[in-house]
């Protein structure tokens, strides 16, 4: 059975103030195509569909739509919500996809309730785990589902979702027959963040081990973490990672799906696909004349500069008028140089001068802001009331 993994779209997320939506788009119109050239069988999508638990129209029409189109090819889909999702929306859509051959699960659910869904290509059988996002605040519903015991709830989130784990997938790898699948949105421990992910969500505290994984298991789908990997355990686990680079902070990671042939009773063969529909983030830096070749070399790209001169008025908007992408501009100062004597200068002196130091002290060097102060510091001393006496 051939799968295509994908997942943490994170459709609406905005870049500094810019809508990516043509490319969420365009990246997944290509893998759509992926899965079309690759034939698959199955697509799973293991989470973080939107950026928001509230998303806007524009971005669930493309969820959607992505969604039937992927069914259009013939594949069975499966997926499940992450914690940047709506739990409760995709529980209210789900029926309406399954009347279509695609199957949402927003809340964890017994496996006989459909938390393992069967899957069947040809004389081929393929049962799958799905394991939701669960809150911390889901989880006395996850422990009410598999029926803990007062002992078990005093214990750590990820001991608790480690016991839920294991009784979920304990019904799928009770035949040795078919291949068995699992799809989670989930914290696994040693996993590398791709730069984007929300921090309060992949501590230590959020994880869980790989060694909670069964070893019978032929593949598992994870979401939640924005970098192509595999976690070493008992068997194949993979992050797909994020299709597109949600922050600068992912501007180096190649982003890409993950596609796997499965057989029962051995380890899936996994291949990693590059994904390229999106614009690439960059940092750039130099003077304003040196960024000059910058728009001739990455005209497209997403850029984060920082500029390696003296500050001045309207230096930022003389940088975004010549380069439009740039979605942020920082100038690069020494934070030793502006501290020292700082204290000393601004409190001695006349006002003019403790300000003209204020602003060295900021790498500032802008003779305009001088004058103009001077200005504003004269007016202010000749109205009506504010003579000296």
């Amino acid at each position: 059975m051939r799968i295509l993994h994908t997942g943490d779209w994170h459709l609406g997320k905005v870049l500094r103030g810019r809508n990516r939506h043509a490319e969420h788009e365009a990246v997944l119109s290509e893998l759509v195509d992926v899965a079309r050239a690759e034939s698959v069988d199955l697509v799973l999508v293991t989470g973080d569909l939107f950026e928001s638990a509230a998303p806007n129209a524009v971005s669930q029409e493309l969820a959607w739509r992505t969604l039937l189109a992927f069914r259009s090819l013939g594949a069975d889909v499966v997926v499940c919500a992450g914690n940047h999702d709506s739990a409760a929306l995709f529980d209210a859509v789900a029926p309406v996809f399954a009347a279509a051959g695609v199957v949402i699960r927003g809340r964890l659910e017994r496996p006989d309730a459909g938390g393992v869904v069967e899957v069947r290509r040809g004389g081929e059988l393929a049962r799958i785990a799905v394991l939701p996002w669960i809150s911390p605040r889901q989880l006395l519903r996850a422990d009410q589902l598999f029926e803990a015991d007062a002992s078990m709830l005093g214990q750590t989130y990820g001991s608790r979702v480690e016991r839920v784990l294991g009784a979920l997938t304990a019904t799928a790898t009770s035949s040795p027959e078919p291949a068995i699948e699992l799809v989670a949105h989930a914290f696994v421990r040693g996993g590398k963040l791709g730069g984007g992910e929300r921090d309060g969500q992949t501590v230590n505290d959020y994880g869980i081990s790989a060694t909670a994984f069964p070893p019978g298991a032929s593949y598992v789908a994870l979401g939640h973490l924005h970098r192509t990997q595999q976690i070493p355990g008992p068997c194949p686990i993979w992050y797909s990672g994020s299709p597109i680079a949600v922050d600068f902070g992912e501007e180096l990671d190649a982003k890409g799906a993950v596609v796997v042939d499965a057989v029962p009773g051995v380890p899936a063969k996994v291949r990693p696909v590059p994904l390229r529909s999106a614009l690439t983030l960059r940092t750039v830096q130099g003077t304003v004349a040196e960024l000059e070749a910058v728009r001739e070399r990455w005209p497209d790209d997403w850029l984060r500069v920082i500029v390696t001169e003296p500050a001045r008025a309207g230096l930022a908007e003389e940088v975004r008028a010549l380069l439009p992408n740039a979605l942020e501009v920082r100038i690069a100062s020494s934070s030793v140089e502006r501290r020292a004597g700082s204290h000393a200068r601004r409190r001695s002196g006349a006002p003019a001068e403790t300000f003209a130091a204020f602003l060295q002290d900021q790498g500032v060097v802008d003779d305009r802001l001088v004058e103009a102060f001077g200005r504003v510091l004269a007016d202010e001393q000749t109205e009506p009331g504010n003579e000296a006496g």
